[in-house]
């Protein structure tokens, strides 16, 4: 998936499959430090029943600087695969808190939008959680900010090859 950032520079989503060791996150935000790449996003998991780790990297580059990372990827010893192209399932997920003095009209229509819930709540907030991709996670928060949310945490892509 890629998505224009200026006229030079695509959004690339990368799904690497690592050996499940120490220091193999460190070796992978090394070799992107080390060039001057940018992760915007980086989330790590494990692969069920494996002795792998998935990351999902969100990088933005220029076409030379997107294949130089991925060939510096495949280099790493402890890299099983990089899936870097073809189509994705990716989603990300933002927690927002809102005082409850605010008044919460439309607020259901947009959960219902958005894939929206109610995640907690207290005595003088709630929490909302959401999860959609990366452009529409943009797009609400832009759309929440009329309920004046007290804080807002967005985890950074996950992502599956189909």
């Amino acid at each position: 998936m890629s998505e224009t950032k200026t006229n030079k520079e695509i959004r690339r989503v990368l799904s690497v499959i690592v050996t499940n060791e120490d220091g193999v996150l460190s070796r992978i935000s090394g070799l992107f430090a080390g060039r001057g790449y940018n992760i915007d996003s980086l989330t790590v998991a494990p692969v069920p029943k494996t002795d792998f780790s998935r990351l999902t990297i969100v990088t933005f580059g220029n076409q030379r600087v997107l294949e130089q990372i991925v060939k510096q990827l495949h280099k790493l010893i402890p890299t099983y695969k990089v899936i870097e192209s073809g189509e994705f399932v990716e989603k990300e997920m933002a927690l927002v808190k809102i005082p409850l003095n605010e008044d919460f009209n439309g607020l259901d229509a947009m959960l219902k939008a958005y894939n929206g819930t109610i995640a907690s709540s207290g005595a003088d907030f709630i929490i909302i959680l959401v999860a959609d991709n990366a452009v529409r996670i943009d797009n609400f928060l832009k759309a929440i900010n009329k309920y004046n949310p007290i804080d807002i945490v967005r985890s950074g892509s996950v992502a599956m090859d189909v």
